[in-house]
């Protein structure tokens, strides 16, 4: 079994800043892409930033400039450093990974439960 867990959500007031993690652990051989989506109420989930295990980043172009993906193959962690953030950005955010489980073929697209960011004064 893999899983994914975020933090580092919350309330946050237009024009401030925040760092979402995501954590992948249980029985993971390797993982490629990581990503991070979005969800706002009544849209559907789109996709805001994905990075290589090389640590190459795609960003949706709502956010470039503002945002930042990374991540640290050594603890399986994908890290999400959200600036200048807007009401726009008010959402549930979602990391997804392509993993590897161990002793399988192939790979598999695993979710994570989300994580609420709301931007509000």
């Amino acid at each position: 079994q893999v899983q994914l867990v975020e933090s580092g959500g919350g309330l946050v007031q237009p024009g401030g800043s925040l760092r979402l993690s995501c954590a992948a652990s249980g029985s993971i051989s390797s993982i490629n892409d990581m990503g991070w989506y979005r969800q706002a109420p009544g849209k559907e989930r789109d996709m805001v930033a994905t990075v290589t295990s090389g640590g190459n980043g795609n960003y949706a172009d709502s956010v470039k400039g503002r945002f930042t993906i990374s991540r640290d193959n050594a603890k399986n962690t994908v890290y999400l450093q959200m600036n200048s953030l807007n009401s726009e950005d008010t959402a549930v955010y979602y990391c997804n990974a392509d993993v590897r489980v161990r002793y399988t073929f192939g790979f598999k697209t695993i979710w994570g439960r989300g994580t609420q960011v709301t931007v509000s004064s």
